[in-house]
């Protein structure tokens, strides 16, 4: 066993034991790991863009729709009114279908292999760490496990990262920015439901 799943025993454990408590840390957890992601992103997408010519910019904004990314298939919320509204484990359910179609075709984005190399085991990291927090919540995660898997997203996303396009580069870089966005929101606002307190407002 592993000491990434030893660590994951441990917090599983934890959590069943002390599930308020340890799921706020976990929460915590999961939302600074998201928050990287997402910037690391932005940080990818922005440098491909610095290096394009005007009219190449101008083109690919033509083209590219924000409707595009395969993702958009996952059913989730389609505001913020619908994201407040939604329960934690849905929010939770979706954030991991998002984390887990980018896990494998992450390995093929643009932007060399360093950044590449920090990317891909965050992705993993972050979908074990929410399908803990779903374990917790209401016995969720057999149900999460035996649904259909992400493979058809993550097998375009590869064909699209690999064939050293501009264009497919654009897309995908700007697919992964987007998901990252969405995921940092709905762990954001599942997050926040832990603290009463607190204002949830997006």
């Amino acid at each position: 066993m592993t000491r990434a799943c030893v660590l994951l025993a441990v917090m599983l454990s934890a959590c069943l034991s002390h599930p308020l408590i340890d799921s706020q840390r976990l929460f915590s957890i999961a939302v600074n790991r998201i928050q990287h992601l997402h910037m690391l992103a932005q940080r990818i997408f922005s440098e491909l863009e610095s290096s394009l010519q005007i009219e190449e910019q101008r083109q690919l904004n033509k083209i590219f729709l924000p409707d595009f990314c395969n993702s958009d298939d996952i059913i989730s919320p389609i505001d913020k009114h619908e994201t407040q509204r939604s329960s934690v484990l849905r929010l939770l359910t979706v954030s991991y279908r998002l984390i887990e179609c980018w896990e494998f075709p992450s390995q093929s984005l643009p932007g060399g292999s360093v950044l590449r190399n920090q990317i891909s085991p965050k992705l993993s990291e972050l979908k074990n760490g929410i399908h803990i927090l779903i374990r917790t919540s209401q016995g969720a995660g057999d149900a999460l496990v035996e649904a259909d898997p992400m493979s058809p997203y993550g097998g375009y996303y590869q064909a699209l990262g690999g064939d050293g396009s501009l264009r497919g580069s654009y897309e995908m870089l700007a697919c992964f920015k987007k998901d990252m966005h969405k995921v940092e929101t709905y762990l954001t606002v599942a997050k926040c439901r832990l603290s009463p307190e607190d204002n949830c407002t997006l």
